[in-house]
């Protein structure tokens, strides 16, 4: 069992990196797993517990946190008439099949292994925040079977992989396909939801070894608990700010921060 002085930093660093994803995610509306992820990394690895599944432990984390906040977004958007349900259900069996397989490939697979898909779907993920306009379109309507299956299967893999709920590539598939943003985004956080809890329930029965002090199977109970308490104070702070000052130049800072972090990734990969 680890004492005070060795959690109280662990402690610090948590209450910061969930203020941070709480602010970011109400002010740009980009889901917090894309930030989660790096910043559990690369806080645990300071504080010493790197160990050969530390990703998983990241991952891991970061969606048990994600089955919170798309609840809580579920429910918000439904009391404003903007979740596609019918659109969910065709899609459910396919995402939570999706993330089944990613859980089961990501408790196989190494640290660094993770650590690389996480850092390339990242990058591509903030070139299309950065560059991409809502003009773009690959067909006029969401696609029907088997591409909605395809899609499905792909979406839920990825995003379980990495650790992200169903903004970060949910969104931009649907908007291709000229889904309104709103609903888009409603939508969305309800595929959060169908790739997060399976995802949970599998890293919870994954043994990890050398994981941070207090970790369930893969899943790191301070840093759940504190994130979700942080987020749900910071983000209607970046709530409010989105209010108060345009969000476009504030898309792109963000946008290369996450090309920086995501390169940062790979070299620390490549370097050893």
């Amino acid at each position: 069992m680890a004492d005070f002085a060795n959690v109280l930093p662990m402690v610090l660093l948590l209450l910061v990196i969930g203020g941070f994803a709480g602010v970011i995610a109400g002010l740009l509306g980009v889901g917090g797993g894309i930030i989660l992820v790096p910043a559990f990394f690369y806080a645990f690895a300071h504080l010493g517990y790197d160990g050969p599944q530390l990703m998983q432990v990241c991952v891991a984390t970061s969606l048990a946190t994600i089955v919170v906040t798309s609840v809580r977004s579920v429910l918000s958007h439904h009391k404003k008439a903007a979740v596609d349900w019918q659109m969910l259900r065709a899609w459910a069996v396919f995402i939570v099949g999706g993330a089944a397989a990613g859980v089961v490939v990501a408790s196989q697979v190494k640290s660094l292994t993770l650590q690389v898909i996480f850092a390339v779907l990242a990058m591509i993920a903030g070139l299309y925040l950065a560059f991409g306009r809502a003009n773009w379109r690959l067909g006029n309507q969401v696609p029907g079977q088997p591409l909605r299956g395809i899609y499905g299967v792909v979406l839920g893999f990825f995003s379980a992989m990495m650790g992200i709920g169903g903004g970060t590539f949910g969104v931009p598939l649907m908007s291709l396909y000229g889904v309104v943003i709103h609903r888009a985004v409603a939508t969305a956080a309800g595929f959060g939801l169908l790739i997060a809890v399976p995802s949970v329930i599998g890293f919870l029965l994954l043994q990890v070894t050398g994981a941070p002090p207090y970790t369930i199977g893969a899943v790191n109970i301070p840093a759940f608990f504190l994130v979700i308490a942080m987020t749900l104070i910071t983000t209607p702070w970046g709530v409010k700010l989105a209010h108060a000052m345009d969000p476009k130049p504030l898309k792109r800072a963000f946008a290369a921060f996450i090309i920086v972090v995501a390169l940062n990734m790979l070299r620390k990969v490549l370097m050893g």
